[in-house]
């Protein structure tokens, strides 16, 4: 655990729920009291689940809330040190170099001049330790990078600092408030688990979606959310390459409204599924099945014969 000082940022577990709340982002107790866990033990929060979950809208929420600075790393793979970290800005040091090279100046001098802050290129893990300001930092998607990447930023929350040959050791002032996302595409080493405190953000169940959907569509009738909530819940237990996410739900929830539809039935749910799905053999299984549904709801209606 770092030694390095940090104010606590918030009250308790309730005062975290409340301000997300606030941001529009809908935290249960267990998505509040770690992210409270994390400020206070100055730990990074490792958060799991499946894409479209919410993941790194906590994150954007936790900076709103807090006024703190985001600065979000894109992982990908490929990415290395000169992106993630720092690099040094080669052509502005050879143009100081050829500048420099009718003085009397020794190599040590223009060395030294070089290398220094003037030519350093930032990028976001030493942004987020140098930075004065408080700071959420958001490294998305982490399972996509390779081992070696993963050490490095192993390396750098261990100890909230970065050891730059030429400059020394930068040691953060304050502990950054840390979300990696991961969608479990690769399994992530035991140590930068046991660094993390650990998060799973799951679909929502059914009530839970409807809410997220008043808040985020406040126009919608509580009737059609309470619709859109159900059909998402029955695709999502069928057999697809691709389940809806959250942020597909709203897109429907929106485009509905655009229609002016105010129930949803088995043709404008079919000429609509794009929204949702997003491969061919998903929309054909969501079609079927919400036929399927349909015909159940006419013949209940109709009553025995």
């Amino acid at each position: 655990m770092s030694d390095i000082a940090s104010d606590p940022r918030f009250e308790s577990v309730d005062a975290v729920r409340d301000g997300l709340r606030d941001t529009q982002y809908l935290a249960d107790e267990g998505i509040a009291g770690i992210v409270y866990l994390a400020d206070r033990l100055g730990k990074p929060v490792l958060v799991e689940g499946p894409a479209g979950t919410g993941k790194t809208q906590l994150a954007k929420s936790v900076a709103e809330m807090t006024g703190a600075r985001l600065i979000r790393l894109q992982c990908y793979e490929g990415l290395d040190e000169s992106k993630a970290l720092y690099e040094w800005n080669y052509k502005k040091q050879l143009l100081r170099i050829q500048a420099e090279r009718t003085d009397d100046s020794t190599w040590s001098e223009v060395e030294e001049d070089i290398f220094s802050d003037e030519f350093l290129l930032t990028r976001p893990l030493l942004e987020a330790i140098s930075a004065d300001e408080p700071v959420v930092l958001l490294i998305d998607e982490v399972d996509r990078v390779e081992v070696e990447t993963e050490a490095l930023l192993l390396e750098i929350l261990s100890d909230y600092q970065v050891s730059i040959p030429e400059l020394g050791t930068i040691t953060a002032k304050q502990i950054p408030l840390v979300f990696l996302t991961s969608n479990t595409t690769r399994e992530l080493s035991e140590a930068l688990k046991r660094r993390c405190l650990f998060l799973h953000i799951d679909y929502p169940d059914m009530e839970r979606e409807k809410e997220i959907v008043r808040t985020k569509v406040p126009d919608i009738s509580e009737a059609l959310a309470d619709q859109v909530a159900r059909i998402v819940r029955s695709l999502r237990q069928l057999d697809l390459k691709k389940s809806p996410s959250v942020s597909e739900t709203l897109d429907w929830a929106r485009t509905l409204m655009l229609l002016g539809v105010t129930e949803v039935d088995s043709e404008t749910a079919t000429s609509t599924a794009n929204i949702l799905l997003k491969y061919q053999s998903d929309i054909a299984k969501a079609v079927r099945e919400l036929a399927s549904d349909q015909s159940g709801v006419k013949a209940n209606a109709s009553g025995p014969k």
